[in-house]
């Protein structure tokens, strides 16, 4: 393998208010090679990307291009100097032709006109080189994401980069359409491009990168080669826990006394196409069952197709025996079950409205917007709850954006509870809060289940899923592929999991 350094990172600093992005972080990067750059949410991925192609200044460190310090002030400058990036969300013009999107900025002229039979013959020159035969005068937005991703990828090639950086090219692709996406990576590596590939589907990159290197919480963990860690030491590094000595967190529990034969939730088959492939899942009355998974595993796609803001295309479910169609929230609402984001601020509260109005708000829609919650009910509600969850607040009509983060999940709880669900999904519940405040929301997780109603507990602290969980699903890239019970719930048994499951429909 080359070992000519192309890009070398050294110490790189970044500071944001409060948050510390990047601490002393080193990175090197290689001529011919496919470099995976990994982490958890917050690891800094994103940051050191920004920072490299200028986005963000740097508070210290060198950056080091062919030899020789790099500054670049804006993205634009760093593709003139040969770094260029292809972003997740794609960044060209869907309403121009593949012709004009690959030369943007750059078009041939003659005299004062644009030269648009040289425009094409470059344009299908460019793509040559990708071995994609299109034609270049179709609107690129007639085109797959896959292909829109290509184009992108030819056009920094038009800008003869050197270092070619793919954050999350994957993310929207189907399997036949990553193969295509990797064929072209492998022949721009052989062609001497050094890539940069953020990604956090683990397959994927056991398939295609020759080096790993993993940030956690804006700090290095280690370079590795690729054939050199298995599995499941990459998921330790990336989780932050050893693989050796390791301490059960959760305490044994008994087991329930009586579980209803019927589950809450019965979900068979249930999968939609890119989003998460087909899945079995039981969760009973008086049940909390955890999901465990990587950044990108299909967590939060689990919880999306349970509550109907994905509509499945296979599958089944049933709520206490009856089976349900969950095309939308409503439905789902109206099925008995409820759904605490990820996103609180984004998704979960409303800011501009009082705490009382965003406790009723789910009660309300449940009960229908022609009939009206009178004021005193909406009040004797709300202080039931703030009471029942300790939400410290000087009173129920304080705007809840005036709230600190744990006491705004506690609402969005409350919330749910004031609509009586049979079932309640918390996705990342205590994220962003301070440790006492995790403690009460964890607390409340159990105390709901000792109360007899099911519970789905997903969070990327895996200590805190085994504190609370009766049961474990684990995902990896988007399929459930193990399920453990009460007797098998450790950190070392979750990890291999992760590292060495298939995907698995229907629960062992």
């Amino acid at each position: 393998m080359p070992e000519e350094r192309i890009l070398e990172i050294k110490q790189l600093r970044k500071q944001f208010p409060g948050v510390r992005a990047l601490a002393g972080v080193d990175f090197t990067l290689r001529r011919g090679e496919i470099h995976a750059l990994m982490g958890e949410n917050g690891a800094g991925k994103s940051t050191l990307i920004k920072v490299l192609t200028g986005v963000y200044p740097r508070d210290g460190g060198e950056i080091l291009f062919e030899g020789r310090p790099l500054a670049v002030g804006s993205p634009h400058e760093a593709q003139e100097q040969g770094i260029s990036t292809v972003y997740q969300e794609i960044n060209l013009v869907p309403n121009l032709s593949v012709a004009e999107n690959l030369l943007l900025g750059r078009q041939p002229t003659r005299g004062r006109l644009i030269d648009w039979r040289e425009m094409e013959r470059r344009a299908q020159a460019i793509l040559a080189r990708l071995n994609l035969d299109l034609d270049v005068n179709r609107l690129l937005g007639d085109y797959s994401i896959a292909i829109q991703q290509m184009v992108a990828i030819g056009r920094a090639l038009e800008f003869e980069s050197k270092i070619l950086i793919l954050d999350e090219p994957t993310s929207s692709l189907d399997a036949d359409e990553v193969q295509q996406l990797f064929t072209v990576m492998r022949k721009l590596k052989a062609e001497g491009h050094a890539i940069l590939f953020v990604t956090h589907f683990l397959d994927q990159v056991y398939a295609v990168a020759d080096r790993i290197t993993v940030l956690r919480n804006g700090e290095l963990v280690g370079e590795f080669e690729t054939s050199g860690l298995p599995r499941v030491e990459l998921v330790s590094k990336l989780l932050g826990r050893a693989l050796h000595d390791l301490e059960t967190v959760r305490k044994a529990k008994e087991e329930q006394a009586a579980r209803a034969s019927e589950p809450v939730l019965r979900a068979r088959r249930l999968g939609k196409e890119s989003v998460l492939q087909a899945f079995d899942l039981d969760v009973h009355a008086g049940e909390v069952v955890g999901v465990a998974g990587l950044l990108g595993s299909g967590r939060t796609e689990m919880a999306s197709l349970i509550f109907g803001i994905e509509k499945a295309d296979q599958g089944e479910v049933a709520v206490n025996g009856r089976r349900v169609a969950l095309t939308n929230p409503l439905r789902a609402l109206q099925a008995g079950i409820g759904l605490c984001p990820e996103d609180r601020k984004g998704e979960g509260i409303i800011e501009d409205l009082s705490v009382r109005e965003n406790i009723v708000l789910a009660l309300q829609v449940k009960q229908g917007w022609f009939r009206t919650l009178p004021r005193a009910r909406q009040e004797e509600v709300a202080e039931r709850y703030i009471k029942l969850l300790g939400i410290k607040t000087p009173s129920a009509d304080q705007a809840i954006k005036n709230l600190s983060g744990g006491n705004q999940q506690k609402v969005v709880v409350a919330r749910w509870l004031a609509a009586q669900p049979r079932l309640l999904i918390l996705d990342e519940p205590t994220r962003g809060i301070d440790v006492g405040a995790k403690a009460e929301i964890q607390k409340l997780v159990r105390s709901l289940a000792d109360q007899g109603m099911g519970v789905i507990f997903i969070s990327s602290e895996l200590d805190e899923v085994l504190r609370c969980a009766d049961r474990i699903v684990v995902l990896r890239d988007r399929a459930k592929v193990g399920e453990l019970s009460a007797d098998r719930i450790d950190e070392q048994t979750v990890m291999r999991t992760i590292a060495a499951g298939s995907p698995a429909g229907v629960a062992p």
